[in-house]
């Protein structure tokens, strides 16, 4: 009994003790709300405004370097972009060489191949040469205009200094007059540039080429005109046909609607009738061999280097090749070098060039010997419209492009009667 008293007396004092600990602890708090070693209220303020001045410090700072890792990142991924478009035109260019490799395979097997001929009179060899694999590492430049400017991989082109800029403005004028979009400009001068510029003609003016630009600035027809075979050069590798025209000539239907395309050369004739401009056998005369005193030869008039479609081919290039050789050695008209080498065939000591070529039609593609000697003077043969007219035969070439696109175009039907059939 005494023993449960003590307990019960010992429970009351614990009881007390914890309620006296608990409102110690109450008063304390209250008294000293920051507890009994904390710094004073000033000082822990000056502490939490300098830290609040580090975090807004360090936020700018922060703020300056995520600016500065955005901006990396956007040129990291523009040299992403750029690199990507490259691994791809590599491939794409691997794929070209492939392909082209397995291309020149088959044709090498076609070729050697033995085959049996066909029954009389089914038998044709082929006269088209497949073209070259286009290289646009050749001219960047160059190929971009041309991939703006050509359709189906062709186009007009045309060499013009500031000699001929009255006859150039003729020239394309008549170009757009019928609409034909795929023509060239290579100015051979600064004016030309600005001058084609100014009436949105599309131009080209090479990198800077001591050996061309001398010739090129001052040179008259004959000697700018032998400077193209070696800038076409650059148009074939790149694998565009090209349809050279020189600047005395004017357009009247699109010229594309009338080639064929199925040879290395396509060219204008100087010939003024079917004889000469397709071809005849001359009969050489000897009369002191006597019975022998006859002989027959092959004749045909000339190729006009002053209008021609050539293809991309590997006999094209070599015909350029050849041609811009000879006359860089040679003082020799480029309008007979280029027919040499095109017909002269092979013998002892020449190789002779292997080239298929076409002859125009003399009445679509017409040389101005044609024009005013026979067609103006037939009733008929008036009533026919050329694709185009060289004034290729007369030196007063200005006068006769402008009677002609009178005559065609504007319909002014006596603007050919002033001139004489040739020159005076």
């Amino acid at each position: 009994m005494a023993v449960g008293r003590r307990e019960k007396n010992n429970q009351s004092r614990i009881a007390v003790a914890i309620g006296i600990g608990v409102v110690a602890g109450c008063i304390f708090a209250f008294a000293f709300p920051h507890g009994f070693f904390s710094v004073n209220p000033p000082t822990q303020n000056r502490l939490r405004s300098k830290s609040n001045f580090e975090v807004g410090s360090s936020s700018c700072e922060s703020t300056e370097k995520i600016d500065l890792l955005k901006s990396d990142i956007m040129r990291l991924s523009d040299k992403n972009i750029e690199l990507k478009k490259q691994v791809r035109e590599l491939k794409e260019n691997i794929r070209l060489v492939e392909q082209g490799k397995d291309r020149a395979r088959d044709q090498l097997t076609v070729s050697s191949k033995p085959t049996k001929a066909g029954p009389f009179g089914t038998v044709k060899g082929s006269r088209t040469n497949p073209p070259v694999i286009p290289d646009e590492t050749v001219n960047t430049r160059l190929a971009k205009i041309l991939s703006e400017v050509a359709v189906g991989k062709e186009l007009i082109v045309c060499l013009a200094n500031s000699n001929v800029r009255a006859m150039l403005e003729i020239w394309f004028t008549s170009i757009k007059k019928v609409g034909i979009p795929n023509y060239l400009v290579v100015a051979l001068d600064d004016p030309i540039v600005d001058f084609c510029e100014s009436n949105d003609v599309p131009v080209y003016k090479r990198d800077p080429d001591k050996a061309i630009d001398a010739v090129g600035k001052t040179g008259g027809n004959h000697a700018v005109s032998a400077l193209k075979f070696r800038i076409l050069r650059e148009f074939l590798q790149l694998g565009y046909s090209v349809l050279l025209s020189d600047v005395d000539i004017v357009y009247l239907q699109n010229p594309f609607h009338h080639l064929y395309r199925d040879s290395d050369v396509e060219s204008m004739s100087d010939g003024h009738d079917n004889m000469t401009a397709y071809g005849f056998i001359d009969v050489f005369d000897e009369p002191a061999m006597g019975w022998s005193r006859y002989v027959h030869t092959t004749r045909i008039w000339v190729y006009n280097s002053g209008f021609f479609y050539i293809r991309p081919t590997v006999p094209s290039i070599e015909l350029l090749d050849r041609i811009a050789d000879r006359l860089a050695k040679e003082n020799a008209w480029d309008q007979a070098v280029f027919n040499e080498e095109l017909f002269f065939p092979s013998h002892p000591g020449y190789d002779g060039l292997y080239a298929a070529k076409r002859t125009m039609d003399i009445y679509m593609f017409m040389n101005s010997k044609v024009l005013f000697k026979t067609v103006r003077k037939d009733a008929r043969l008036r009533q026919l419209k050329p694709v185009i007219v060289h004034v290729n035969y007369h030196p007063d070439k200005y006068p006769r492009m402008k009677a002609v696109f009178d005559y065609y175009v504007l319909g002014m039907k006596d603007a050919l009667d002033p001139f004489p059939d040739g020159s005076e």
